[in-house]
């Protein structure tokens, strides 16, 4: 039975009753939870859904934990803030219990301590239990020495505590330039290949942020043979990349084609999936009003053949769990669900948000400026509807007001974009290639321009 499309926003929080808390995280972001007495006993721990390597054979569980966000904690002397182990060993344990079986990370995520922090984690466990992926990062001129490169890659070793990596990847490769002076010209590549043919790399492949053109060529060379290749995939990506990116469906056409499968970053396009505007989420709920927003892109990405794992970074258990319950097992999608969220995408896409997934690369700028925190709290304001372009909408001094105030709370002033002095310094390090200084002078404009119309 077809269900009518005009729910009205009192109607549609009655739906969803006791759901009420995912509205709060969709319209207000991640927010922690405060109660971890939630039941892990409502998700069984033996249906999880895999898929086949088809290099070695190696049943791969189709959620796979990204470790760039490891839940931290402020320091007891107050000097900063550090990861909180206790709280990762929870919930490394949880994952595991219910199948994860695929952990990746990297030298540079949570300024450099998750890979010590996933170690830890996980040499808690027997070594058949989970498969470790890390990257080589080498970004800096230090590291992009052969020796530089060869300290990397035996400190992540020694961090995760393994004398094997199942997955090892190029980090963030898109051009032939970058992967020539990064990985060809000074012999990393033919070091790590190496490793690969003595066994201590498992499966070798790229995480791919770029052209078109430079994707391609790395399948049409004959002298590497890749075993896997990580790719930005959901449903908004998938016919409608932008930025540095790549529509997803070419990307996992040209995989299939070589037999080569494709991990997933991004499933939910940086939070933004997971965090949508009332109309869009009312959509979602019109097909099943208890799905969280997250399932859905979670639900696609894993409907895809080419996908051997998707990537999630889960700080919370509330998230772990809702993502472990989507995998187990995985409902593919239907294709009036798949035209659904096409049609959700289309909605998404109307919206001029900044493709910013928050990885915190950008960081730190040398003149104080908190980039990530500045766009997000402009995306924010967009998806919740506190952004208004013209003074005399009927709304606009509510959204004015809302933006302002909520902008001083989350950035402070000292750190918000006005004191931007557009040196471009942060813009080589943004793997989605955002002209940083220029959105940062945009959204400076529009706080002027709001403060003018009071």
């Amino acid at each position: 039975m077809e269900k009518s499309n005009n729910m009205n926003r009192r109607d549609f929080l009655k739906v969803m009753g006791a759901g009420a808390t995912a509205v709060a995280v969709a319209s207000c972001g991640m927010q922690k939870s405060g109660d971890k007495s939630a039941s892990l006993n409502e998700i069984p721990t033996d249906a999880m859904t895999y898929r086949v390597n088809p290099n070695d054979g190696k049943k791969v569980s189709i959620l796979g934990y990204g470790c760039m966000r490891w839940p931290t904690r402020k320091k007891a002397d107050g000097t900063g803030e550090e990861i909180d182990q206790e709280e990762v060993n929870r919930l490394v344990d949880y994952a595991i219990e219910h199948g994860v079986n695929l952990f990746d990370t990297s030298p540079r995520y949570v300024q450099g301590l998750s890979e010590e922090a996933t170690g830890i984690a996980l040499s808690r466990h027997p070594r058949d239990k989970y498969m470790v992926s890390t990257k080589m990062s080498n970004f800096t001129p230090d590291t992009q020495t052969l020796e530089g490169a060869k300290e990397m890659y035996y400190q992540s070793m020694k961090r995760l505590r393994v004398d094997y990596f199942d997955y090892y990847l190029l980090h963030a490769v898109g051009s032939y330039s970058a992967y020539k002076q990064r990985y060809l010209d000074n012999g990393v590549l033919d070091f790590l290949l190496k490793e690969r043919e003595a066994g201590r790399i498992k499966n070798l492949g790229w995480s791919f942020h770029g052209e078109q053109s430079f994707f391609d060529y790395m399948f049409s060379q004959n002298e590497v043979k890749w075993d896997f290749v990580l790719i930005q995939l959901n449903y908004v990506d998938w016919r409608h990349a932008s930025g540095s990116n790549v529509n997803a469906e070419y990307l996992c056409s040209v995989l299939s084609s070589k037999g080569v499968p494709a991990l997933v970053m991004e499933p939910l396009q940086g939070g933004r999936l997971n965090k949508l505007d009332f109309k869009s989420l009312e959509r979602l709920k019109q097909m099943d009003p208890e799905a969280s927003a997250a399932s859905w892109a979670f639900r696609f990405a894993g409907s895809q053949q080419c996908v051997l794992s998707v990537l999630s970074g889960m700080t919370y258990m509330e998230h772990l769990q809702d993502n472990v319950k989507s995998f187990s097992p995985l409902k593919t999608l239907t294709t009036t669900e798949m035209d659904t969220l096409e049609d959700v995408a289309q909605m998404i896409l109307k919206y001029q948000f900044i493709p910013c997934n928050d990885c915190k690369y950008c960081m730190p700028c040398q003149y104080g400026i908190d980039i990530p925190s500045i766009i997000n709290h402009y995306n924010k304001c967009l998806r919740e509807g506190n952004y208004s372009g013209k003074p005399t909408d009927p709304d606009y001094q509510r959204a004015r007001k809302a933006f302002l105030v909520g902008y001083d709370r989350s950035v402070p002033k000292l750190r918000q974009a006005d004191h931007c002095i557009s040196c471009g310094d942060c813009m080589p390090k943004c793997p989605q290639r955002i002209n940083i200084p220029k959105e940062l002078k945009r959204i400076d404009q529009y706080v002027e321009e709001l403060k003018r119309n009071a």
